[in-house]
């Protein structure tokens, strides 16, 4: 399933969330997406700190490798950020009366995505939380393994 279709069932399910061209920010999520790597929850939010600022959409997908942030501006370019599981601190959710708020605390930066459809925010608490522990053992597994080689 190709990140697209992956965030449209997600917009589908949680039609609150306030979400502008996820195509076109998917592609960029399939342009960096390496061959090795599997996509396994995508969801879309605006990426600002105001509820009030609706036109920063960025689509949020979580590989077995990574997580992938991209925006597509809209006439030329695009920005892309990627997380490792080292750099990933932890999940601040925060629910208000018709939106949520998803903040990942990383070691470099905190990244808030905003105008979420509240019924969404424990089904993204809890992938992002398994994700991230099977991600978190996984990358000590393999740094354990080289310190023993």
């Amino acid at each position: 399933m190709s990140s697209y279709e992956m965030v449209r069932d997600f917009l589908r399910k949680y039609p609150m969330t306030i979400a502008w061209r996820v195509k076109q920010h998917c592609k960029i999520i399939d342009k960096y997406l390496n061959p090795e790597e599997k996509i396994l929850y995508v969801f879309a939010g605006q990426k600002n700190d105001s509820a009030l600022d609706i036109v920063n959409t960025n689509v949020i997908a979580f590989t077995n490798k990574r997580i992938m942030i991209a925006t597509k501006r809209l006439l030329f370019g695009y920005f892309f950020k990627t997380i490792t599981p080292d750099m990933y601190n932890d999940l601040t959710v925060s629910k208000g009366l018709i939106f949520g708020s998803v903040t990942l605390d990383t070691i470099k930066e905190v990244i808030k995505i905003t105008n979420i459809d509240s019924k969404a925010l424990s089904e993204i608490e809890t992938n992002i939380t398994e994700i991230m522990l099977e991600q978190k053992k996984a990358f000590a597994k393999e740094g354990n393994d080289k310190n023993q080689d």
